[in-house]
C-alpha cells in the first residue's frame, strides 16, 4: 500500500457512541512515586474503596459485553504493581477475549519476574513513563531519584519478554528542550509507539509550566515529521489530527514556510536531521493517528468505579457500583454532549476540522471550567471552509 492511498486519519470499526475503542483502568491509586503532573493525588496504600477483585472481574465482564470488536483495556494507576490481584485481573480479562496491557511505574515492584508474571497473564504491550532524557530532568518529574536510571533497563526487559513497549512522554516548557534526545532514547530501546503527551492543568499538574500556544503548533509539526520514521501518537492533542490532515492536503512542503513556524520547529527540524544521520532510520509509512476523543471512542475508570471520559476531565458520568459500564458510556448525558460536535464552543464549533479534531476537552475544563469550550492550546484560526472528514473531503451538510 503506498502513502498517498492511506487515510490520514483512522477511523475505529465501532460505532463510538455504542462502544469504546479504549477503556483505560485506574486499579488503584497507591503509588510510591509523586509525579509533578499527575492528574491525581497518589497515596502509599490502597483506598479502603478501591474496586475489589470481584468488582474486577464485573468491570471486565461490563468491557466484554460490548462485544466485537471488544474495547482494549489499560490498566494503570497509581500503579498497578501495587495490586496484589493484578495477574488474576489481567487473566481473567485474557480469558474474555480483551487485549489486555499495562502501565505501571517504574518501582522496586517493576522487576522483569513481575513483568513475566504479566505477560504470562496475557499481558501483550506495557507502557512505561519517560519524561526526561536525563536523570536530573525525568527523576525531577518523579519526585524520586533514581527513577531514570531503573527505567531504561525496566524498559529493555519488556522488549527482552516479547511484549509491545510504548514510551509515554509528557512535554512541557521545561522539557521541550529534551525532545530530540528522547526521540534518540526511543528508537534505542526499540519502543513500538512512542506516545507524547500534552501536559492538562489538573491534579498536580497545574504547578507544571505547559508549552505556549505557538510552541504546541511547532511541536505537533514535528511530530508529523518525526512519525515517518517512527510510530508516533498524542494524548491530549487532538489537534495533531489536524495538522496531519492539513500536512497530507499540503503534499511535499518546507513546513516551516508553507505553515508560518516558528524557530522552535525550525530547531527540533534541524535536530531530526541530525538523528537520521546519526541512526540512519528507514522512511516509514506514518501510523495513521486514531479518531477518538475524551467520551468519544475513550473512556477512563477510577480506582473506587466513578466512571469519566478522560482520567483528566474530572467530571464522572457514573458509577459502576450504580450502574454497568454500557449504560454509563452510552447514556450519560456528559458524554453524549462530547460525541455531538456541534455543542463545541468557540473556535472548536467553528473549526472546519471539528469533526476529526474536536480539541482536549480535558484541558478545556481545566482552563475555562467548560468542557465543550474552545482548545485553549490550539493556535489554529478557522478558516470558514466546509466540515471535512478523515480524508479531508467535505462532509455531506
Amino acid at each position: 500500500m503506498t502513502a498517498h492511498r492511506r487515510t490520514a486519519i483512522r477511523q475505529v470499526r465501532q460505532d463510538v457512541h455504542e462502544r469504546p475503542f479504549l477503556v483505560i483502568w485506574e486499579a488503584t491509586r497507591a503509588c510510591q512515586l509523586v509525579c509533578q503532573h499527575c492528574r491525581a493525588d497518589s497515596q502509599r496504600e490502597p483506598h479502603p474503596l478501591q474496586l475489589s477483585t470481584e468488582e474486577g472481574f464485573r468491570l471486565l465482564d461490563d468491557i466484554a459485553s460490548f462485544g466485537a470488536p471488544s474495547p482494549m483495556v489499560v490498566i494503570s494507576g497509581g500503579d498497578a504493581f501495587e495490586r496484589e490481584d493484578l495477574n488474576e485481573l489481567i487473566a481473567y480479562g485474557h480469558q474474555q477475549g480483551l487485549s489486555m496491557s499495562l502501565a505501571p511505574s517504574v518501582t522496586p515492584k517493576a522487576t522483569p519476574e513481575a513483568f513475566a508474571a504479566a505477560a504470562n497473564a496475557g499481558v501483550k504491550a506495557v507502557s512505561i513513563s519517560l519524561d526526561g532524557a536525563s536523570a536530573a530532568t525525568h527523576d525531577g518529574f518523579r519526585g524520586i531519584d533514581g527513577v531514570y536510571d531503573a527505567t531504561l533497563p525496566t524498559c529493555r526487559s519488556i522488549t527482552d519478554l516479547g511484549m509491545r513497549l510504548q514510551i509515554n512522554t509528557t512535554v512541557t516548557a521545561g522539557n521541550l528542550v529534551e525532545m530530540p534526545d528522547l526521540l534518540r532514547r526511543v528508537v534505542d530501546l526499540k519502543a513500538f509507539l512512542w506516545s507524547v503527551f500534552l501536559l492538562v492543568p489538573t491534579g498536580r499538574g497545574e504547578e507544571v509550566g505547559a508549552l505556549p500556544v505557538d510552541e504546541v503548533e511547532d511541536l505537533l509539526h514535528w511530530l508529523v515529521d518525526v512519525s515517518k520514521h517512527v510510530a508516533v501518537k498524542t494524548t491530549e492533542a487532538p489537534h495533531f489530527r489536524r495538522v496531519v490532515l492539513q500536512r497530507r492536503q499540503a503534499g511535499e512542503v518546507d513546513a516551516a514556510e508553507a505553515f508560518g513556524l516558528g524557530e522552535t520547529y525550525r530547531w527540533l527540524r534541524g535536530e531530526l536531521d541530525d538523528i537520521l544521520a546519526e541512526r540512519e532510520l528507514p522512511t516509514r509509512i506514518p501510523r495513521p493517528p486514531l479518531d477518538i476523543n475524551a467520551g468519544r471512542g475513550f473512556v477512563f475508570i477510577d480506582h473506587i468505579g466513578a466512571v469519566y471520559p478522560s482520567g483528566f476531565l474530572p467530571i464522572p458520568g457514573g458509577s459502576l457500583r450504580e450502574r454497568s459500564l454500557p449504560e454509563i458510556y452510552r447514556e450519560s448525558p456528559l458524554f453524549r454532549q462530547l460525541r455531538d460536535p456541534s455543542l463545541l464552543g468557540g473556535r472548536c464549533g467553528d473549526c472546519e476540522f471539528r469533526m476529526i479534531c474536536g480539541g482536549s476537552r480535558s484541558r478545556a475544563y481545566g482552563v475555562t471550567g467548560d468542557p465543550l469550550a474552545e482548545e485553549p492550546f490550539c493556535a489554529y484560526q478557522p478558516a470558514g471552509g466546509p466540515v471535512v472528514d478523515a480524508k479531508g473531503e467535505p462532509v455531506p451538510a
